[in-house]
């Protein structure tokens, strides 16, 4: 019975992984299929606050004379948000927080560099964020977007290394979605 309570249909994000592409890279054609490592990043470990997305719709009302309530309203704004932090340190992670670039080969053997450009510039992405809950497999994927707000880094002696992110999705263009989910769900919940 639809709108009925039924466990069968509550999902625990246990485990998953956040992965990224170059801006327009394609996602697997369905959630069974295994993402191509030759276009998709893995961003390796996350902390246990694990992954949030945030939907933000801005509706202007339209106020008449002849009413105190609105007539209508017009979206105005629409902001569609992926936080997470990344616990791993490495050629893929930094440059992803920092807003693009390289690391380099630094002057001596085993030492790297990464330079923090003086001048921000674009650093599109496509992003991948995938959950499996026993039988139950979810994606979610962003094909246009940017980090937007990086969070402070703490360097203490009784904590990991933490790169906080937000990515702000991007319009393709109008006929494209923002973003899309793929399910493959063995319950009826969507059918």
């Amino acid at each position: 019975m639809a709108g009925s309570n039924n466990g069968k249909e509550i999902r625990v994000a246990g485990s998953g992984k956040v992965l990224f592409a170059a801006a327009g890279t394609a996602a697997p054609a369905d959630a069974t299929i295994a993402w191509d490592a030759a276009k998709w990043t893995e961003l390796g470990y996350t902390t246990t606050d694990g992954i949030k997305f945030n939907k933000k719709d801005k509706i202007d009302p339209v106020d008449t004379w002849q009413s105190v309530s609105p007539a209508r309203f017009i979206y105005s704004d629409r902001d569609l948000t992926v936080k997470f932090q990344l616990l791993q340190l490495n050629k893929h992670t930094l440059p992803f927080f920092l807003g693009g670039g390289a690391v380099t080969a630094g002057g001596v053997a085993g030492e790297y560099k990464y330079d923090l450009a003086n001048t921000p510039g674009p650093d599109e992405r496509a992003i991948g964020v995938e959950f499996v809950d026993g039988a139950s497999r979810y994606r979610f994927v962003v094909p246009r977007g940017q980090v937007t707000e990086t969070e402070e880094i703490s360097l203490t002696r009784t904590g990991a290394v933490r790169l906080g992110i937000t990515f702000t999705a991007l319009a393709v263009d109008d006929a494209a979605p923002l973003a899309s989910f793929r399910i493959k769900d063995d319950a009826s919940a969507y059918a």
